[in-house]
């Protein structure tokens, strides 16, 4: 009995952790907590990673449902040291919030400022882990839309997709002239078994076909957990779920990710990675 309640509840959490997907120069990263963020007349406690000097661009990189920013906290002060000033807000992130995301959208193009008081930088890159991987997709979807010129791109960290997650990702991709950029693990309950696979392969080819080098996707195979992008700072949930994520593995994602949140910023051609124990998503 006590088996059966416990393959029950693991299978509950891992549902949770997949957000219902049914359907330069020196820089420090620091982390800063603004526990009033007001997006459309609502209080968010949110944090922000600033860069010393002016960011090269504002990278807003969701966490994922069940989860919050502070899972992803040295992962995004390792991007901010790239020189990007970058944004987590505090939500749920059931379906990646459509509502919120498009909140967002609205609130960054209408003046949206830094902690500092500066106004955020023009170029905007879009990002998210799990179901804040949707929540990207949605909100680059609305810039396209809105304000194409400051969409830099789309950086997905093991992506959980919701219903309208590909036509979403194809607006912000235009056929691979602006980069998506996302890194998979290994299938599992807590990525919906790679349910986002077949999405990006459509999307690579897409880009292909077009003669554009835009999209760039890694799959880092066997070993590699939903987690991953979370590292030393994920929880008793995330590691119960979806397994302990290997230092090396965790590394890799964390040096993967700022390399290309830098070329996003700075309008560089992402390049692909070469891993022993990763390969490229065909």
């Amino acid at each position: 009995m006590f088996k059966s309640f416990k393959r029950l509840l693991v299978r509950a959490l891992t549902i949770g952790l997949t957000g219902c997907a049914s359907v330069p120069g020196p820089t420090t990263g620091s982390i800063t907590p603004t526990p009033a963020l007001e997006l459309g007349g609502r209080s968010y406690a949110a944090e922000w990673a600033l860069p010393v000097g002016e960011p090269t661009a504002l990278l807003v990189l969701q966490h994922g449902f069940t989860r919050s920013c502070a899972n992803l906290r040295e992962t995004t002060r390792r991007i901010a040291k790239q020189g990007l000033a970058t944004l987590c807000v505090d939500a749920d992130m059931a379906y990646g919030n459509p509502d919120l995301a498009d909140t967002m959208a609205i609130a960054l193009l209408a003046g949206l400022r830094l902690p500092d008081g500066r106004a955020i930088p023009q170029r905007i890159v879009v990002g998210g882990h799990s179901a804040g991987a949707a929540f990207a997709a949605r909100l680059g979807w609305r810039l396209d839309a809105a304000a194409p010129d400051r969409l830099a791109g789309a950086l997905l960290l093991d992506p959980v997709p919701v219903k309208g997650f590909a036509e979403q990702l194809r607006a912000i991709s235009r056929a691979g002239e602006r980069p998506i950029l996302a890194i998979a693990a290994a299938a599992s309950g807590c990525n919906a078994e790679q349910s986002a696979m077949p999405v990006l392969r459509q999307l690579r080819a897409e880009s292909l076909a077009a003669g554009h080098e835009g999209f760039v996707g890694v799959s880092m195979g066997a070993g590699s957990t939903h987690v991953d992008a979370e590292g030393e700072d994920s929880d008793w949930l995330g590691r119960t779920v979806c397994g302990t994520p290997l230092p090396a593995n965790v590394e890799r994602v964390r040096v993967l990710a700022s390399r290309w949140a830098f070329e996003l910023a700075n309008g560089e051609t992402p390049r692909h990675e070469t891993w022993a124990e990763a390969s490229d998503i065909q």
